[in-house]
């Protein structure tokens, strides 16, 4: 049974605490094959005046923001075509790619490129994962589920599997990469 002593300086919330046990435990667990419940984190708490670094004392750094909530907002204003909020949930130097695209650095070049694919399109989320990238800032998100929407033609579609992945640094997104089976679809359509 894997027992984990955390020492954290004061100044993070329940929430922020509940995340960093989960991220422990999922650690844990890819190393340790042990179910949940038997993984322990246990977090003290530090006053502020108490923890030095470098001789001096020093104060918590703000928690970063979930992941999840970030992709999870900036996917719900691009459904709802809010593009300002979703742009100001892009980091400096975004850079996108969609299925037989080159890399994309703005959603107007995401919109310019969609238009003559489709009307419209939505997505029903099965799940979301997230971890720390092995190298580098970036907390990587996946989203996956499928997709629905209607082409030019009127003809609509659902169904097609995607799956998302996303890159988030400073709780901005830097990256994001996009697979879906809509071409294998359009392929079968054309052929029945």
């Amino acid at each position: 049974m894997p027992m984990i002593d955390v020492h954290l300086i004061e100044g993070y919330d329940a929430n922020a605490k509940s995340r960093l046990a989960q991220a422990i435990t999922g650690a844990v667990r890819q190393v340790v094959p042990a179910t949940p419940d038997l993984v322990t984190v246990v977090i003290r708490d530090m006053p502020p005046q108490n923890y030095f670094r470098g001789g001096e004392n020093r104060t918590p750094a703000p928690a970063r923001k979930d992941a999840i909530g970030i992709v999870q907002s900036y996917l719900s204003a691009m459904e709802a075509r809010d593009l300002t909020t979703a742009t100001a949930l892009l980091g400096e130097g975004f850079t996108m790619y969609f299925p037989a695209s080159g890399p994309m650095h703005s959603l107007a070049e995401l919109i310019e490129w969609a238009k003559p694919r489709y009307k419209f399109v939505t997505k029903t989320y099965d799940g979301y994962d997230q971890m720390q990238s092995a190298m580098g800032d970036a907390t990587v998100v996946y989203c996956r589920g499928t997709l629905q929407g209607e082409y030019h033609d009127g003809r609509s579609f659902s169904g097609i599997r995607f799956i998302d992945r996303f890159e988030v640094t400073a709780d901005k997104i830097t990256k994001q990469e996009v697979w879906n089976d809509m071409a294998e679809t359009q392929a079968k359509e054309g052929a029945a």
